[in-house]
């Protein structure tokens, strides 16, 4: 069965948004990612949608979304729920439904450096070349023959790397 993964940010305009398509880009058919904010801001930021483009990576369908759409009912059962941004992972989440292991991937915010051109897309490349490091190492766990404990260990540590 494909595991569903929820990556959540305050604005998911940028971190999270990246994250959903990096993973359902690298993952194929074993997981689903999805993305949603605490406070969405209501639109991608075209930074985010430029990095992942050229990065050939489909940008079809995403769009900034409230985490109250996965807290629903009717909504997606969620195996994995990863914060990618502070201020989420410091803020109470909604009880999720089958208590999904969980996990805080800490990456600089892209949409907050102010500057040039060049160091708002450094800060860009910075942030995807960052989840998609901790993506390829989560994919590569032996998701199906670890025990909850095991796993839960491992995507805290994925989160240092």
């Amino acid at each position: 069965m494909p595991y569903n993964v929820l990556f959540l940010c305050t604005g998911n305009s940028s971190r999270s948004i990246m994250a959903e398509a990096i993973m359902n880009h690298q993952a194929h058919a074993d997981f689903t990612a999805y993305s949603a904010g605490s406070k969405p801001t209501g639109a991608v930021r075209p930074e985010a949608i430029y990095q992942l483009a050229e990065s050939g990576i489909a940008i079809d369908g995403l769009r900034s979304k409230s985490w109250k759409e996965f807290s629903a009912p009717g909504a997606p059962h969620m195996d994995f729920v990863i914060t990618v941004c502070s201020d989420a992972a410091n803020e109470p989440c909604p009880i999720w439904p089958g208590h999904p292991s969980t996990a805080h991937w800490g990456v600089a915010d892209p949409a907050a450096v102010a500057g040039s051109p060049a160091e708002i897309e450094r800060a860009y490349d910075d942030a995807f070349a960052t989840l998609e490091r901790r993506i390829r190492l989560f994919l590569a766990l032996p998701h199906a023959t670890i025990d909850q404990l095991a796993l839960q260990t491992h995507l805290a540590e994925i989160g240092q790397a």
